[in-house]
């Protein structure tokens, strides 16, 4: 939510506890380590006194098209250690934004697109792995999250990044919002991914700004976020009872967090929008609902 993750800042962003109380308000949970939450003991105290988990910590690598900088690894261990020391479940790895990619998101898969090298892949896979075989050491699963404005963002480069690796040790994190600015369709992409999809991101998104976005019409993937490119579940073009269903289908178990990265609303106005729909959905098609998380 805006809270933690929107242009500009909002009142509350510096009030870490005040953004849990309202996570525990609404009925989520669980959360991602938002920016500015505290750590270890001091995190675990405060989501236990409200009845909530630390569901996710996010590890955005950075990266050039010939592949993770030499801080990636020292990025992944980091982020690894506040997840174990807050007592969290699943690690979820990311390429961070880059320049030259955030101005395609959204038409990255045409002609002209900077794309990582082969050798680029093998450096990626190599990395994840190592980051991954780490988290297990302590008991955490690993994810990777394609993430539009990063050089793995489409179809075809989350398929590399599927062949590409171990199974059992890096699962898929599908975020349905960024992989519809991808150019795919998340419901196709989860029975297609099948059981490697093991973390999904619950976001929508205005197809409005999207088709602005693609015809050139905003400066990248940023400036569509500010747009508000993403937002509250049920009033974009994503098909979430879809998502639903079809990870019905497969009796998935994992995390359902509700993302939104910024809102012209409050962010706990949003926040109570998302969680209500992710309900009713979840409702209608007699599935039990978890609570979900919040980001």
């Amino acid at each position: 939510m805006l809270w933690t993750n929107g242009p500009g800042g909002v009142p509350g962003d510096g009030d870490p506890t005040g953004v849990l109380d309202e996570i525990a308000r609404l009925g989520y949970e669980g959360t991602q380590l938002g920016r500015g939450f505290p750590e270890g003991d001091e995190l675990r105290d405060e989501l236990d006194r409200r009845g909530l988990r630390l569901a996710e910590v996010y590890v955005p690598l950075p990266a050039t098209v010939d592949g993770p900088t030499a801080d990636a690894l020292d990025i992944g261990r980091e982020r690894l250690r506040l997840l174990h020391e807050g007592a969290g479940a699943v690690l979820c790895l990311a390429l961070d934004g880059s320049p030259d990619r955030d101005g395609w998101a959204g038409h990255a898969a045409t002609r002209g697109a900077p794309v990582l090298t082969d050798a680029a892949w093998d450096r990626l896979i190599e990395l994840l792995h190592e980051i991954a075989d780490a988290a297990r050491e302590l008991g955490h699963p690993t994810v990777f999250h394609p993430h539009a404005g990063t050089y793995i963002e489409t179809p075809a480069e989350i398929d590399r990044l599927v062949a590409g690796s171990d199974p059992a040790r890096i699962g898929v994190c599908l975020d349905v919002g960024h992989h519809i600015v991808g150019g795919g369709d998340p419901v196709e992409a989860l029975r297609l991914l099948g059981d490697r999809v093991r973390h999904v991101h619950l976001k929508d998104v205005d197809g409005d700004v999207l088709d602005r976005l693609r015809a050139g019409m905003l400066d990248g993937l940023g400036d569509a976020v500010s747009e508000r490119l993403f937002t509250e579940l049920g009033a974009g073009v994503l098909d979430l009872d879809g998502v639903i269903v079809t990870l019905a289908e497969r009796d998935y178990a994992g995390w359902l967090i509700v993302e939104q990265d910024s809102t012209w609303n409050p962010p706990s106005e949003s926040a109570a929008i998302g969680r209500r729909v992710l309900s009713a959905v979840l409702r209608r098609h007699g599935r039990r609902d978890p609570g979900g998380v919040v980001s």
